[in-house]
């Protein structure tokens, strides 16, 4: 018994003073950021990502600091990094937009549909694991509904339970199918940023097949499939490829 209060107690003591360093480095870096020494606040700003302590405005002020420092490939990817982490840091959101304007590479937007604007706005942002709450919540009405149906004497309340248990049956399979849709994108939805001033995308895994097109640093891209070190990846306008593992960085761990 003693040993485990101690042990709780040592974690306590680590993890308090692991949250002052964290905090220490954070006032050093952000100071030195004001003071315009980029290099040294980058130096400590990735001392704190390197012990763990991810967040949406460790990542913002990265962003910030690689884009003070004209590097804008790692500025674009640490802002959609924040933006992952919180989908709605305004600053982010607003520096993002500066940052991608410095890209060389500018394409137009397939055109998507109510259903697609509805996913996106809707259902991805919502973690799979909330809609699947709301799937079980839904379940019970379901059974509770069909119970007072089942008992109750009065044909108005009949009618009534029985529209409730139709409703939530209805809303039960959407919630079902918002689950496996949210899952589904989770663990498919793979963007990446390219890294490298230039790159080829060849139209086969092959440094031998023929270069299609050019992609730049800063240029957001849609992972689809693997093949040894070639990566098949889609980009705005539709448009599909295969470039090497080594000229961009996946912006989900």
């Amino acid at each position: 018994m003693k040993k485990s209060i101690l042990h709780i107690l040592f974690l306590l003591i680590v993890g308090t003073l692991s949250a002052q360093e964290v905090g220490m480095l954070f006032d050093q870096a952000n100071t030195s950021y004001r003071e315009g020494n980029y290099q040294e606040a980058l130096l400590k700003y990735h001392q704190i990502d390197s012990l763990g302590k991810h967040s949406a405005d460790l990542y913002y002020n990265l962003g910030n600091t690689y884009y003070k420092l004209n590097q804008i490939g790692p500025s674009i990817y640490y802002f959609e990094k924040a933006l992952v982490a919180d989908s709605d840091h305004k600053d982010a959101k607003h520096n993002l937009v500066f940052a991608q304007r410095m890209t060389i590479d500018a394409f137009e937007e397939l055109p998507k549909n109510i259903f697609q604007k509805f996913n996106e706005k809707v259902i991805y942002p919502t973690p799979y694991n909330t809609w699947a709450w709301v799937s079980v919540v839904l379940s019970f009405l379901i059974a509770l509904f069909f119970l007072l149906y089942y008992f109750s004497n009065y044909s108005g309340r009949k009618r009534l339970f029985f529209t409730g248990s139709i409703l939530s049956l209805v809303l039960f399979l959407f919630s079902v199918s918002f689950t496996i849709k949210s899952k589904h994108y989770i663990l498919n939805h793979q963007p990446a940023i390219i890294f490298n001033s230039k790159v080829s995308v060849k139209a086969e895994p092959t440094s031998k097949s023929s270069e299609i097109f050019e992609l730049h640093e800063g240029t957001k891209v849609q992972i689809v499939e693997q093949i040894d070190t070639w990566y098949k990846i889609k980009i705005a306008d539709g448009k599909v490829g295969w470039i090497l593992e080594n000229s961009f960085k996946k912006i989900k761990s």
